[in-house]
């Protein structure tokens, strides 16, 4: 299944989009990322912060400076995208990547965890070529499910890297290592090989488009655009049929009736050109053009409020659990285990929001994405709220209500993301690089603000649950004004 194909598209089944090759290598690259990108966060709340003697300040501005490069580099990314094609950009991530992954067993201060932090981000930019390679292999009725598919797999990497360091971390430990060395080596071991050899396998086995090829990629939608004008221009021919044209031609008659009127123009300047669309390289002047545009901001706004939430929570869940429940019987590694479920939930809550997205646009088109994505992420500030509140009122908070509300609130969080970037391709299709780079780097600034928020709330952190519900809650309120395309 490719892009652009409509007349098909809507009987594709389920498998058929998980068993697609580009759909597999773009999960797969962004999926490893996580092995680096998240493999701190089981390990900071204790092990690293008593061998690096780190205060929790320093530990959540670490959590910070994580999210700072990523910002940066996928911002970067989508102009690349555009340009090179997301395989390319892909590898070159996960190659970069592997480089301060490697050296993390160097970081002995404060300064060096920040530094090794800092460069490992750049594995956050495999989001927007993860997008952007799906985006180009399926037709807008089911790029949301493919979309959801890959990001879902992907971001399920930060709750499978939470049991495999934790794990590694306490074999290396029974093998008889000390701590300061197991976990210096537990990076050495994972997120290193892993990163080179799905960054030499999406070079070998990857394909860029459908029409092969990167540069190749006009050749595919002119064909394309060749058969919808055939149709378009029979379409015409037999609207504008004359009554005695009908009688003679018997194909004619039965649409002799069709009255043809015109669309206003307001209108029409928002159907989506999804259908037709060819990431075109980036220049100055439509880089203004679509900073300038609202329905820009529409998914950018909305994916600061969700996946910067999952962002800060991933990164701060363990420590949050350690400070509630830290005992003899409650240490790092049930806190890591307990923190993994959020990104887990991945596997199947943002699938499932991009797949509602799907359902929503063959209902009610484009605007049923739109109101969907900022009803979960309404949904989402409520949940967080009430999960704020029940921790600053109650001294001894049950952990299986924790548990309960964690569940929910990632399900609502995730899905949106889901919907999010099921909206995303049908604004500004043509830069659908360019456009998934500044929403993705605008879920690491929302990342970057919420870690802020947890950062300087004292412990019980209930106040930065409640803090930051309510800058969800009102940021998609807000962003419910902006017109979205008909189709």
């Amino acid at each position: 299944m490719t892009a652009h194909s409509s007349s098909t598209s809507r009987g594709i089944h389920f498998r058929e989009v998980v068993i697609n090759p580009a759909n597999l290598k773009s999960w797969l690259g962004f999926f490893v990322a996580f092995l680096s990108w998240f493999a701190f966060a089981p390990l900071i709340p204790d092990v690293i912060k008593q061998d690096l003697k780190l205060t929790s300040a320093q530990v959540g501005n670490s959590n910070v400076v994580s999210l700072c490069a990523t910002l940066f580099v996928r911002m970067v990314a989508g102009p690349l995208v555009d340009r090179y094609g997301p395989r390319k950009v892909m590898a070159g991530l996960l190659v970069l990547g592997a480089i301060p992954s490697g050296l993390a067993g160097t970081a002995h201060t404060a300064k060096g965890l920040y530094f090794v932090r800092f460069f490992i981000g750049i594995l956050g930019g495999t989001f927007v070529t993860c997008q952007a390679w799906t985006t180009a292999f399926f037709d807008k009725n089911v790029v949301g499910t493919a979309n959801a598919l890959a990001a879902g797999w992907g971001n399920s990497g930060g709750g499978v890297t939470f049991v495999i360091m934790i794990a590694l971390y306490d074999g290396l430990l029974s093998s008889g290592l000390m701590p300061s060395v197991a976990w210096r080596a537990a990076f050495v071991i994972v997120p290193v090989p892993f990163l080179l050899l799905v960054a030499a396998a999406i070079m070998v086995f990857g394909t860029d488009h459908p029409a092969g090829k990167w540069n190749d990629r006009h050749k595919a939608i002119a064909h394309g655009r060749e058969d919808q004008e055939s149709v378009r221009v029979l379409e015409d021919e037999k609207a504008y049929a004359t009554p005695n044209e009908s009688k003679d031609d018997p194909e004619k008659s039965s649409l002799a009736d069709i009255q043809v009127t015109a669309a206003p123009a307001q209108d029409l300047n928002m159907i989506s050109e999804l259908d037709c669309a060819v990431n075109e390289p980036l220049t100055l002047g439509l880089a203004l053009k679509i900073a300038s545009t609202p329905l820009t901001w529409l998914p950018a706004l909305a994916y600061f409020t969700t996946f910067g939430y999952e962002l800060a929570i991933d990164a701060n869940l363990a420590n949050v659990l350690l400070s509630l429940y830290k005992s003899e019987t409650f240490g790092q590694t049930k806190a890591g285990y307990i923190a993994s479920i959020f990104g887990f939930l991945n596997v199947f809550t943002r699938p499932l929001g991009g797949y509602c997205g799907d359902l929503a646009y063959r209902r009610w088109g484009v605007p049923g994405k739109k109101y969907l994505m900022i009803s979960l992420g309404i949904a989402q500030g409520l949940l967080s709220l009430g999960l704020g509140m029940y921790i600053d009122s109650h001294h001894h908070p049950s952990l299986a209500a924790i548990i309960g509300m964690i569940v929910i609130l990632a399900m609502a969080n995730e899905a949106a993301n889901g919907v999010n970037f099921s909206l995303v391709p049908h604004c500004n299709p043509r830069s659908n690089g360019f456009m998934s780079g500044i929403v993705g780097g605008m879920g690491n600034l929302g990342g970057i603000v919420y870690a802020l928020v947890f950062r300087f709330q004292p412990v019980p952190v209930g106040k930065a649950f409640w803090i930051t519900g309510i800058i969800a809650m009102g940021i998609n309120l807000l962003i419910s004004i902006v017109r979205v395309p008909r189709v």
